[in-house]
């Protein structure tokens, strides 16, 4: 009985073990790292949990979305538009961001700091000027 009780024990660690490790693996959303405000300056928002709670608060006519978090105080520009472009976001403090978008797939930038300030998405089209959303 005592050899039996071994293995069992054994098994059962090996078992714990195993699912420790399942539990402990990071999906994409658990790796996430969480900013706020000032603290989210500069940094890609696909890799924070900024991206969970973003909301695109303003749009320029060229396609640049003005996205926004609540959790994280954060905004950034975001386009997928087919048209090749420079892309910014910033602040009315200074703060900016830009990105250039090639006309393919989505592009975003980093993002600034919008802790009790605001924010405006804007996009630069060689031969056709630039463009802005409205302050949010």
């Amino acid at each position: 009985m005592n050899t039996l009780t071994r293995k069992l024990a054994t098994a059962g660690s090996a078992l714990a073990l195993a699912a420790s490790g399942l539990l402990l693996a990071s999906s994409p959303a658990s790796a996430a790292t969480s900013c706020y405000g000032s603290d989210c300056t500069g940094k890609d928002p696909s890799t924070t949990v900024c991206q969970n709670d973003a909301r695109t608060v303003a749009t320029t006519g060229l396609g640049v979305e003005l996205r926004y978090s609540p959790t994280c105080r954060a905004a950034w520009a975001r386009t997928g538009a087919d048209t090749a472009m420079t892309i910014w976001v910033e602040s009315n403090t200074g703060l900016s961001q830009s990105a250039y978008h090639s006309g393919n797939d989505t592009v975003w930038t980093a993002m600034i700091d919008d802790k009790g300030i605001i924010a405006r998405s804007c996009g630069y089209v060689m031969g056709f000027g630039q463009q802005c959303s409205s302050w949010y």
